[in-house]
């Protein structure tokens, strides 16, 4: 995640627009601006109206009711967008769109370099260092532009000798710490990573994890380097892009091949070493009671 602008005061309350909002990433930045107690909008598009039946304004409809204020357009119209910058305030933009509109941040940009006023922007890169990573394609493709595993309840996943690590973090965290750097001088024009100890695994210990938890031993198929490779050539979206990504993370160690001890990256448990992460741990017991509840269901 980069962050960019000028440091913003944590008692001035600064107005925070979030675009991509409705997204896996969006809501949960939405969700922790709000809980810091920021005036929040929330850009959304007029085909996602409040009472609409479609899932995207079902979600932006559940985070005006905790207290989002909804504006309606594109981030790709510069007028309407220096419009709403201008006639809201707003002093933080946060962009989690993704996929083929990492591309429409570009107008964006424009319209807060036209308007002046942006204190910070935080450009859509929830994810690994896209200057350092090298997925192969189609993987690559979006990372140009721009510049998740779960594991199988019957059977694990273990990709090449299931030896490379990488982080896991939840949803929740990464709302929580994007709106802790917003504020932050020591975040500025910076890359702050997210490696949080308590969440470094390798594929192995995953499913040693999950087998645990389960209180039972699933087989273990081993997905070879060959056959992501194979499947990232067959170029069928999303398929294609996922064994992309999981090549680039769990073959290649994409999340831990490089150092981040320059002055432009910041480790985020530097910055708030009290602050807890949410463990795997946790989330795994969670979804097991989720597992159970569901099991109960169907049985009734």
């Amino acid at each position: 995640m980069t962050v960019s602008g000028v440091c913003v005061s944590p008692a001035a309350k600064s107005r925070v627009l979030v675009v991509g909002a409705t997204g896996f990433i969006g809501r949960f930045v939405v969700e922790a601006s709000l809980a810091s107690g920021r005036p929040t909008y929330i850009l959304v598009r007029l085909s996602s109206n409040p009472g609409s039946p479609c899932k995207t304004a079902k979600i932006a409809e559940a985070l005006r009711d905790k207290g989002a204020i909804i504006l309606y357009g594109s981030i790709n119209d510069r007028e309407l967008m220096e419009k709403i910058l201008k006639e809201h305030e707003i002093d933080i933009v946060i962009s989690a769109v993704g996929g083929e509109k990492v591309l429409d941040q570009l107008t964006l940009v424009e319209a807060i370099k036209a308007v002046g006023t942006v204190k910070r922007f935080l450009p859509s890169e929830f994810g690994h260092d896209i200057d350092r990573a090298e997925p192969v394609e189609p993987g690559i493709f979006m990372y140009k532009e721009k510049r998740k595993v779960i594991p199988p309840l019957d059977q694990f996943q273990i990709y090449g000798d299931g030896s490379v690590k990488a982080y896991f973090v939840a949803g929740t965290d990464i709302g929580k710490f994007t709106m802790r750097t917003v504020d932050d001088i020591r975040t500025l024009n910076k890359s702050v990573h997210f490696r949080p100890p308590c969440n470094f695994y390798n594929m192995n210990e995953l499913a040693s994890l999950w087998e645990k938890k389960i209180g039972r031993t699933l087989p273990r198929v081993v997905v070879t380097e060959n056959d992501l490779l194979t499947a990232a050539a067959e170029n069928r979206i999303p398929q294609s892009v996922v064994a992309s990504f999981t090549h680039d993370i769990f073959i290649k160690g994409c999340q831990v091949n490089f150092s981040i001890d320059g002055p432009d990256d910041i480790e985020v448990t530097d910055l708030y070493p009290d602050e807890q992460f949410r463990t795997l741990d946790d989330c795994f017991n969670d979804f097991v009671i989720k597992m159970k509840a569901k099991s109960m269901d169907i049985a009734d």
